[in-house]
């Protein structure tokens, strides 16, 4: 047990150590581009600091003052860049004030165009002074990437923009602000939340969860009603942040016609938008929308608008009497109107739907159908399939020796079959996801490695128990070591696999229930096994106790071997239950999503 718990640490170790490369002394010249610390997790969502300037106006040569400041931070990185094209390169110098606390980083061609911190010691605020150059953009943005802890760090949290004399405003980068979102028409305040009287009877609605009450504060809730040659929509959900919806003609995100109520300082702006892959919506300059209304009531975000069935006038809008794969995602903003990814993996419809044919009431799925097929599939094999055929390898072999099923001892066959039934659910579901995703996920992060490990494992073990020595042959006994080192390898594995692709946004089930119904089954399992350890330990020094008085031996192991036999099948009873309601709470979850 210590060789296979050293063996996977390592393993663990390098796999992780690779990727977790952090900065202590600030040298972060790898991040001048994304500025993206190398730190093995996800950037957080809403931003605890905040970058002001003593001045919105420069001209060449000017100096501006730039101040960092926010609740205690390890680290830092600032960058001024061109505001309307915020992936260009930095723009312009800087001046250090605190040459203890923060150091001038040179990015690309232009020196001291960065500014980080000099050690991880904490820190409440920072001032550096931005030297203006000759040749600056019209518009320039201040941004910077601060770390709190190692794993907790924001990426690119957006500052004050900063003009030269006598230049327009800005138009908006990729990320949403307020405003591009500002409707072209009155907008109004919706009085009540919406009804779902009329679905499937006037309007086409969405409803996640499916026929939920869009007056509550955990339903998603979508409509579309004809109009002559308009459509009337209405979308809420809980949301302090924003809903959006979008019209694709597949299940991926780019090339899609998207519509967003963005929450900006307690006003809800309304927006077209354009997906262009999995990247920040492209906003439109123009508005399509009529009759805009909004609320915000009890954490729930509601918003309606009218369009034209067919927008000829306008690129990117699809008309509205074709079908279309019809998403539904919601996640954070900033107060400045700046979204964030979504929380969760958008809702999708199961098929094409268009919106201004017949009304129906459906719902949908935040998990794809191959997704939730390979998670169900797994938590049979896993759950159920082998960990009964290690208790009963393990503990049954003197209880079923005497009985055969098709020449073979009962234990040796209801084993095997277990075991197999395993390889074959693990075979099918290990491919679904590669169908799902057309080859290999970037975004999954160790989930996929450590299921290729598992699934090398689960082939590897029944080929070597083809090739097991005979019951008395010198080599059984180190056979008999590698089989049960696999196994066990493979299942421990195997539950990592699980904990990590539970949260996943591909299937992503209801925090933090997943988490502690998976310990519990850890726990369950465990517990199982050393229940029996220490019956058979009991067991055998009763009959030790027995065979050394030399009083009614064949009596009294008759009744030691019935009595070992009777709790053992009592156990692995309660056991399959055990592992039968684990299994239904988790295929219950994943029909959920």
């Amino acid at each position: 047990v210590e060789v296979i718990g050293f063996v996977v640490a390592v393993w663990m170790f390098v796999c992780l150590s690779t990727s977790v490369l952090g900065y202590p002394n600030g040298r972060v010249r790898e991040a001048c581009a994304n500025m993206v610390p190398c730190h093995g997790s996800s950037p957080q969502l809403s931003p605890e600091h905040v970058i002001t300037v003593n001045g919105t106006v420069f001209k060449p040569g000017d100096s501006i003052e730039v101040h960092l400041s926010g609740p205690d931070f390890e680290g830092f990185f600032i960058q001024a860049r061109d505001a309307e094209h915020l992936d260009s390169p930095a723009v312009g110098s800087f001046v250090l004030a605190d040459r203890r606390r923060s150091q001038l980083l040179t990015c690309g061609r232009t020196k001291n165009s960065a500014v980080s911190h000099t050690s991880k010691a904490k820190k409440k605020d920072i001032k550096v002074y931005w030297i203006a150059p000759r040749d600056a953009p019209k518009h320039v943005q201040f941004l910077a990437t601060v770390v709190k802890k190692y794993r907790i760090f924001w990426v690119k949290i957006p500052g004050p923009i900063v003009s030269q004399p006598d230049v327009l405003s800005p138009t908006p980068p990729l990320h949403a602000t307020s405003a591009a979102m500002t409707a072209s028409h009155p907008v109004s305040y919706i009085s009540k939340p919406f009804s779902a009287s009329d679905c499937g009877i006037k309007k086409f609605c969405i409803r996640n969860p499916t026929n939920c009450d869009p007056g509550s504060a955990s339903c998603f809730f979508l409509s579309f009603q004809q109009e002559e040659s308009s459509v009337f929509i209405e979308m809420s959900g809980p949301s302090e942040g924003y809903l959006a919806f979008a019209f694709s003609h597949d299940r991926w995100m780019g090339g899609d016609d998207a519509y967003l109520c963005v929450n900006e300082d307690h006003h809800v702006h309304v927006s077209t938008a354009h997906l262009t892959e999995r990247s920040h919506p492209l906003l439109d300059s123009e508005n399509a929308l009529e009759d805009v209304s909004w609320r915000l009531a009890d954490g729930v975000l509601q918003c309606s608008f009218r369009r034209s069935i067919h927008l000829p006038a306008y690129e990117g809008r699809f008309n509205l009497d074709t079908s279309y794969y019809i998403f539904l995602a919601d996640g954070e903003a900033s107060e400045g109107g700046l979204i964030y990814k979504h929380r969760h993996q958008p809702l999708v419809t199961d098929g094409l739907y268009n919106v201004t044919g017949l009304p129906q009431d459906i719902g949908g799925s935040r998990a794809p159908r191959l997704i939730k097929a390979h998670g169900a599939l797994m938590f049979v094999a896993w759950i159920t399939t082998v960990s009964i055929g290690v208790i009963v390898a393990r503990f049954f072999k003197p209880v079923w020796s005497h009985s055969f099923l098709l020449g073979k001892e009962l234990w040796f066959q209801v084993h095997r079959m277990l075991m197999l039934t395993t390889v074959m659910l693990t075979s099918i579901s290990f491919v679904l996801p590669f169908v799902y995703r057309g080859g290999w996920s970037q975004q999954a992060g160790f989930h996929p490695y450590l299921g290729c490990a598992v699934m090398a494992l689960t082939i590897f073990q029944p080929l070597m128990a083809g090739f097991r020595p005979s019951r008395h042959a010198p080599r059984r006994q180190l056979f008999n070591w590698f089989h049960w080192s696999t196994g066990t390898t493979a299942r421990i594995l195997a539950v990592v696999t699980m904990f990590l692709g539970m949260d996943l946004p591909a299937l992503d089930l209801p925090d933090p229930w997943d988490t502690y119904a998976m310990i519990g089954f850890v726990a369950w399992h465990v517990g199982t096994d050393v229940l029996l350890e220490i019956h058979s330990y009991c067991l055998v020094r009763k009959v030790e106790l027995i065979e050394d008085d030399r009083i009614q031996i064949l009596q009294s192991l008759t009744s030691a071997e019935a009595e070992g036999r009777l709790f053992k099948q009592i156990v692995l009873t309660i056991y399959i239950c055990g592992n039968i309601i684990f299994l239904v709470a988790f295929l219950i979850a994943i029909n959920q999503v």
